[in-house]
């Protein structure tokens, strides 16, 4: 059986980076918001009920990874997801988890229902 060609170590970095901007709830609830399109700050700020400081360096992080893209309107900053790619791995990864959940649900009942005979 041949073996596969060693994947340089860069890459796994990076790839490891890009799926670490899911790993933190903050984010996924900020993507969440900009699904509906480009948001301003302050108002990721109200419907996160979090500190400007705290969304900002969310917004920070994903922006350097190329998900989010940003502009400038007078003292506001706008931004918008620029990466839709990372929606089909939210939806993959929530599929995933919705049919686990469903069959351990399966496996509740069926355990529920030998016992009450």
């Amino acid at each position: 059986m041949p073996t596969a060609d060693p994947v340089p170590q860069e890459v796994v970095q990076q790839v490891s980076e890009y799926f670490s901007i899911l790993s933190e709830p903050m984010r996924l609830r900020i993507l969440n918001l900009l699904r509906e399109g480009e948001k301003c700050v302050q108002e990721l700020v109200e419907a996160t009920a979090t500190s400007q400081a705290n969304v900002s360096k969310h917004l920070k992080v994903m922006l350097q990874a190329g998900i989010l893209s940003r502009r400038s309107e007078g003292t506001s900053a706008y931004y918008k997801v620029e990466d839709e790619l990372i929606f089909e791995l939210c939806n993959l990864v929530c599929d995933r988890l919705a049919t686990r959940i469903e069959q351990q649900a399966r496996h509740f009942r069926d355990f529920s229902l030998a016992n009450k005979d």
